[in-house]
């Protein structure tokens, strides 16, 4: 018992730690969506479907609502990235997809069905490109067994050490939680955020999305 207590003590402080750089993106819709500071000057990143207007309103863990503007968006890899004006935010630090292997335990953080914060795990079943059921073969992807739901969308997928090791995106069955690696993450900022005008692109995707 003394174990398990301990692992659990563990865990609650990393769940602690990551939900104060958890957003939540309002955009009208009941359930919104979820987001992570990237950055600590205010740059936010989230799933291009979950901004569906420029500009959204975001509230932050210390209960401020601040206006968020789009500052890039690809469609094909489902990723945006939003900018407020604040500093000194809490930011999640980057883990390394590439890393993982199936069996490794994950939890995912965001606002299913707009409950705050809300928190659900499982284990890695695989990480890769060709993913059974995603007809979107351009980036990697985490696939676990934790259950996504409306809200959860743009929100992180930890590992046991609060590292951001993916976006949850979408679900491709019951109980089976889809997230942009990481590195694919890191990918699109390097060249998006680099990119003059904004670019916008569209992509199709065979799961749902949360």
């Amino acid at each position: 018992m003394g174990l398990l207590q301990q692992l659990n003590d563990e865990l609650s402080g990393v769940i602690s730690s990551v939900q104060q750089s958890v957003v939540q993106i309002r955009d009208g819709r009941q359930s919104g969506g979820a987001g992570t500071i990237w950055h600590s000057d205010g740059l936010i990143l989230t799933n291009a479907h979950v901004v569906r207007r420029d500009p959204v309103q975001i509230a932050l863990g210390d209960g401020r609502v601040l206006t968020a503007q789009l500052i890039a968006r690809d469609g094909e890899r489902d990723l945006a990235a939003l900018a407020v004006e604040a500093n000194g935010l809490p930011v999640i630090a980057p883990g390394d997809s590439r890393q993982l292997h199936a069996g490794q335990w994950v939890m995912a953080v965001g606002h299913p069905w707009g409950v705050t914060n809300a928190v659900t795990g499982g284990v890695v079943i695989g990480v890769g490109k060709k993913m059974p059921e995603l007809n979107v073969f351009t980036q990697d992807w985490v696939v676990a067994d934790l259950h996504l739901r409306p809200g959860n969308s743009g929100g992180p997928m930890i590992d046991v050490d609060g590292r951001l090791i993916g976006v949850n995106t979408l679900m491709t069955g019951p109980g089976v939680g889809v997230a942009v690696a990481v590195d694919s993450v890191k990918d699109f900022l390097k060249k998006a955020l680099n990119a003059t005008p904004i670019r916008v692109e569209t992509g199709k995707s065979a799961g749902a999305f949360v």
